[in-house]
This record gives structure tokens, sequence and C-alpha cells, in this order.
């Protein structure tokens, strides 16, 4: 009787005994795939025999070995614990729920909790964060902190939450997770509620000729800003609960679905996540337009500079929703029914160490406590795939997190846009090219069946197509001619580049650097402010719904005194169609790699150890890529500012970039990761040692589609189609 090699080794299952499957018996589709006439041999060379009676059955083999040189039909399946794998709130198992107790109703329930995440936390949050230091009186560097709260509250929980969780009930982390997600949302939202009412005392003619005398300089910080330590604690508990998402959630659709179909899920998964961040642009956008104090009318619009949007009310919707969605993922099972055949089914492609010790995670129970942490981290260290994959996803962490902060800056500037236009295209490139990629990347991984070393090969494909569409960064867009910042008020050539913003026109005018409201000339010439254009008079009718400033002195059309409208000039650059279609597709290929590069991770492992690697591999991501990347990318782009914020006599934010020199930095700072992701990918293809090629020998499709190492080998191991 010969015995599938399959099922020996190569996973650490060395079955001496009969294997005894506890899951609820099949149904539909499943039913004719196992539950069949004849048996099959799943044992050492023990024969299973048919039994009388369930006390019978208790003490034989499951099945008894027929007249077969190889697997029968399929394997039966014995219902000894419903019950555990039941979809339910402890002893509350409905009938009606388990029809979500499969692989789709969890992908489902997770995408959702994904989409919240992004939206809230990229979305939501870089949205709003112009309000919230309005409204509480923030720097800069504190709503920085904000952020960062983030991602330092993930590193800190990541070991504890990846080690323990994966060898724990995930679905129980990953709701209470999500739970404490929804909380983090709720007391985000909470300053709103404690604070004073917001007031604006403001007239029609602020910031025209003569209007701003009277305006004093106060420096002095308001008892507002203490607020900045709600909402870090608002982030680090979004930290907190999106931890077990990324790693926990991964491992477990990864666990209950088949291996060629697992790419694709976490595919959908992650797409989920990028589509978040584009609602919360879009729903935080939205809300923005409405005045923060909902209940009470104001006389200033959102074009204003004094505004302050609704910021509060995305977080308090996303917050309810997180606390929904929580409920329905607390109730699943430890594993769904039917989820043990994938792992006999799954053929081991694990690095493998030289000196063999990575057979120690095979061991049951290896990881379960604490006295086991140490030598998974040591483990881990000595495979220098998993090391190299981690380098590659910090280097491309870097560069997502840079151009996600600093992409919608980057076309504000080129293309002469507002903020809100600026990160409106922003959002029509990253929706289609982020979403897409990530999809398109586990797609292509299921439909060429790609092994660890193919997927490799397939991320560095990816990496270097993205490196050579970087280049287009040599072609920029020229400034806009902005009054006394690119040239002097009469056309000519700054001296020494030195920024002057007054000149004879508005000498008498007395305007302050600290009023900042840009303004473009009936000559097509900007300016810092009306004040500093000249202008005199504001028209009571709006054109194109922007302010029509009259009496500009400074706005000379035929000798007489022009007009100017608020906003920036629009541009003209021939150039823009060319810039958008290859940011594109440097989007597009780094997102394409990001699915295919998680995928290696957890194949280049040991099956126990894969929670705890993505755990491990998402702290490196953040140290390395995430964290940094936004102050790596903000460092080059401020090197390119012309005109920074005067706040009392402190510099602030920059409001004027030179559009060539931000191009050649964001040039040289992509070439830079770029080349690191490559040079990290080939290390990596090159280090990888697949198992050797006998442990596979139960494969059935080698000789359909090659000894390619591109080709995943199926195991003879049949399997239900559904997914």
């Amino acid at each position: 009787m010969a015995k599938p090699s399959s099922l020996t080794g190569e996973n650490g299952f060395h079955f001496s005994q009969a294997i005894l499957f506890p899951s609820p018996s099949p149904s539909g589709e499943d039913s004719a795939a196992f539950n069949t006439p004849g048996g099959t041999p799943l044992s050492n060379g023990t024969g299973c025999c048919g039994t009388s009676s369930p006390a019978e059955s208790c003490a034989q083999p499951l099945c008894e070995a027929r007249d077969s040189t190889q697997f029968g039909e399929g394997i039966k399946y014995v219902s000894t614990d419903g019950k555990e794998l039941a979809c339910g709130w402890g002893g509350f198992t409905p009938g009606c729920l388990q029809f979500f107790n499969t692989s789709k109703g969890v992908l489902f329930f997770l995408c959702v909790a994904s989409f919240l995440q992004g939206m809230t936390v990229n979305g939501f949050i870089n949205t709003v964060i112009t309000s919230i230091e309005r409204r509480f009186d923030l720097r800069s560097y504190q709503s920085g902190l904000i952020a960062s709260s983030y991602d330092i509250a993930a590193c800190l929980c990541l070991t504890f939450v990846s080690y323990f969780g994966g060898n724990g009930h995930k679905p129980r982390w990953l709701g209470w997770g999500v739970m404490v997600m929804g909380l983090g949302s709720l007391l985000f939202a909470l300053p709103h509620f404690t604070t004073g009412m917001y007031k604006v005392h403001s007239s029609a003619d602020v910031g025209v000729c003569a209007a701003n005398q009277s305006q004093s300089c106060a420096p002095a910080a308001s008892s507002l800003s203490s607020y900045r330590f709600v909402f870090m604690l608002g982030q680090f508990l979004h930290g907190m609960g999106a931890t077990p998402l990324y790693t926990l959630g991964v491992t477990y659709l990864d666990e209950n679905v088949k291996t060629n179909y697992s790419p694709v899920y976490i595919a959908v998964f992650y797409t989920a996540a990028i589509l978040g961040p584009a609602a919360g642009y879009l729903v935080g956008g939205m809300f923005l337009n409405i005045y923060t104090e909902i209940h009470r009318e104001t006389d200033i619009s959102p074009e204003n500079t004094l505004w302050v949007g609704a910021w509060w009310i995305g977080f308090l919707g996303a917050g309810a929703a997180s606390l929904l969605i929580s409920i329905p993922i607390l109730g699943y099972p430890q594993r769904l029914p039917g989820s043990q055949r994938y792992i006999v089914m799954r053929v081991s492609e694990a690095h493998q160490l030289k000196d063999g010790s990575h057979k120690k995670a095979s061991d049951p129970d290896f990881g379960k406590t604490v006295k086991d942490l140490p030598r998974s981290v040591l483990l881990l260290l000595k495979n220098p795939t998993f090391i190299f994959l981690c380098l590659a996803g910090a280097t491309e962490a870097t560069l997502i997190a840079g151009m996600s902060t600093f992409g919608p800056k980057f076309l504000e500037s080129q293309f002469s846009l507002s903020a809100s236009e600026a990160a409106t295209l922003f959002g029509y490139l990253v929706v289609p090219a982020g979403g897409g990629g990530t999809f398109l990347g586990g797609f292509l991984v299921n439909k060429f069946k790609l092994r660890c070393s193919g997927i490799i090969k397939l991320c560095l494909f990816c990496t270097v197509t993205s490196l050579m569409a970087i280049f287009i960064f040599f072609i920029r867009c020229p400034n806009m001619p902005m009054a006394g910042v690119t040239q002097t008020y009469n056309g000519s050539a700054l001296p020494d580049n030195q920024v002057n913003l007054t000149a004879a026109c508005n000498a008498e005018c007395g305007c302050l650097r600290e009023t900042y409201s840009p303004v473009c000339g009936s000559n097509n010439i900007m300016y810092y402010s009306p004040c500093h254009a000249g202008c005199k008079k504001v028209s009571e009718k709006l054109r194109n719904g922007k302010k029509v400033y009259k009496e500009c002195s400074c706005v000379e059309k035929n000798t007489f005194p022009g007009e100017a409208e608020a906003g920036k000039c629009t541009s003209s650059c021939a150039k823009r169609t060319l810039l958008l279609f290859f940011m594109f597709i440097v989007i597009l290929f780094t997102f394409l790699s990001s699915i295919p590069a998680l995928t290696a991770t957890l194949r280049c492992v040991p099956d126990r150890q894969r929670s705890f690697a993505l755990g491990i591999q998402w702290i490196v991501v953040r140290t390395l890529g995430s964290i940094p990347g936004p102050i790596a990318f903000g460092s080059m782009i401020d090197k390119s500012c012309l005109l920074w914020q005067d706040q009392c006599g402190e510099q602030g934010s920059c409001y004027v970039y030179q559009n060539s020199a931000m191009s050649n930095y964001t040039l040289i700072t992509g070439l830079v990761y770029k080349v690191l992701g490559t040079t990290f990918f080939v290390v990596a293809c090159l280090l990888y040692k697949p198992p050797p090629a006998e442990s596979a020998q139960g494969s059935s499709d080698t000789s359909e589609n090659g000894n390619s190492d591109l080709q995943e080998t199926k195991p003879s191991l049949p399997a239900a189609e559904d997914i």
C-alpha cells in the first residue's frame, strides 16, 4: 500500500495513527467531494474499517484501505466538536448565523473593519489635521506627534499580539481589537463636546489694504493645546486596535482557505484597507464644508482661513460602526469548519536553514509559552529571506508613507491647485492605482500559481518597473509668477532670490505677513494677499464662487488699477497629463508588489510562525519605513521652500515651493529607496533555499506545469472548490 509522501515530514506531520478531522459534516459541494464510498488511507500503514456503532467507531480508525495506490475520492470528515466550530457567542449559536461561518463571511467582516481603519486613520486624520490645529491652537510638530501616536502604539503591541494571538483564538483578538479601535475614534471626537463654542469675529474686508493695521500678534499659547494629549490617546487606541487586524487577520484568512486562493483573499482584504482612505478624504472633505458648530450660523465661508469644519462627525460615525462590526467578528470560531483539510494539503515552502533548526517550529507545543519567544525571534533572524523581505517592505513603506503624506502637496505646488483640489486629484490617482494594484498583485500570484521564489521575482519585476517610471520627476511644471516671491512687482528677477513683499504700490497699506490669503490678479500674477496686491474694496458679488477685490494698485491693467480674485492662479502646464500618467504607473507597480511580498513572507517561514513573523515584519516596516518615511520626504521637500510662514517672528509651515527643486528632491529620495528595495529583493531571491524536491512527491501537477520554480506544486490531496 503506497503512502502519500506529501503528508510526512514536509509540513512537520508524521502520522502514526489514523487522522481524525474534527469538523462538521460538509454540505453541498463539499459533501460530494468528501463523503464518498471509498476510503482513503491517512496512516502509516494502519488500515481503516467500517464500524457498526458510534462506540466502535471511537476505537477504530476512521477509514479503511482500499485497492488504490493513491488518494481516493477524498477525505471523510467526522463531526466531533461541531459546537466548537459553530459561529456564535458562548452557548448562543443560532442556525441562521452559520450561513456566515465561512471564509467568505470572515472576509466580508474583516474587509469592513479594515475599511473603517483606513478611512479613520489614513483618511479622516489627514483630512482634518489642519482644522484641529486651527481649532485647538496646535503647532505642526504637535499634530505630527498626534499622527505618530498610531505607529508608536502599533510597534509596542505588535510583538505581544502577534506572538500570543497567533497561538490563541484569533477572532477574539480581532474582535476586541476592532472594539478598542472604535473606542479610540469616539475618544478622538470627545474634545469637540468638552470645549466651549468656537467663535470667530470677522468682517467682509479683512485683509484689504489699510484694514488690518490694527491686528496684533498674539503668540501666547492657548490652554486648548492641552487637548493634544486626548488626540494622542485616541490615536494610541487606534494603533492598539488595528494591530491584530493586519497580523492575525491575514493569517486567519490564510489558514482557512486553499493555498492558491490565499493571495486573492488577502488582496481583497488589503484593497478594502486602501479604499478606506479614499472614502475618508471624500467624506471628511464633505464634513469640513459644514461649520463645526452645526447648530449655529456664521458669516464666514469655508474659503476663509479662520473656518473650522465639522471635523468630529466622521470619528463619531466610524467609532459607532467599529463597535458594531466587532460583535460578529467576536462570534467566529478559532478555525472555520473544514479548514483542517487545508493544513494537510499545504505544501511547505519555508526557507531551509542549514542547521535544521527550522524544524523546531513544527512542534505542536512550540510557541505557546513566553519561554519560546526568544527561540521564535532567533529562528526568524536566522532566515535571510525573511529578513531581506522585511527590509524591502520597509523601503516600499517609506515611499508609500512619504507620497501619501506629501503627494497632494506635490500636485498642489506643481499645478497651482488649492489644497482640496490637490487632495481630490491625488485620490483619483490612488484609488485605481493603489486599489487596483493591490488586488492585481494577489490575482497574479493565484493565476500563475507562483511559488515563493517566483513571487519574489514578481516583486523584483514590479520594483524595477516603478524604478524606471520614477524618472518622470525630471519633468516639472514652472512656478506661477508671484509678486515679491518669484519675481519683483515690476516683473524683473529678485536680487539674490530674496523674498520682498513690500513695494511702492502697497507701502502705505501696512500689510502683515501673518495674513496669507493668495489672490490672482487680472494680469495673471499671484499676490500674497489682497492687501499686498493693493486692493482697497471687496465686491459684494462673487465670481465663480470666489471673492473679487477691486481697486488693486499693484495689479495694473491698461494703466488703471485692476482686479484680483481670491485663490491661486490656474496653471496651464502642458506636461500635466504626462506627469500624472507616470505617477499613476509608479503608484500602480508599488502597490502591485505589496500582496506578493506579503504572500512570500507567509510562505518563507514555518506555518506556526506566520502570525509572529508578520508582527516582526510590521515592526521593521514601521520603525524603518512608515515612521521615518514622512520625516525623510518632508525634510527633503522643505529644502525647496521659497516662502515660509511668519508666526510672530517664528518660522511656520511653507507657503510656496520652487517646483524644479521639489521635483529634483522627490526624484533623489525616490531613487534611493527604490534602488534599496530592488537590492533587497534580489538578495532575498538569491538566498532563498526551498525545501528539497523530494518533499513534494505527492504533487499531481508537476508534469502539467513543468518544473519551473514559478509554478506552484499542488499536493495530490483533492480539495473542494469552494472558497
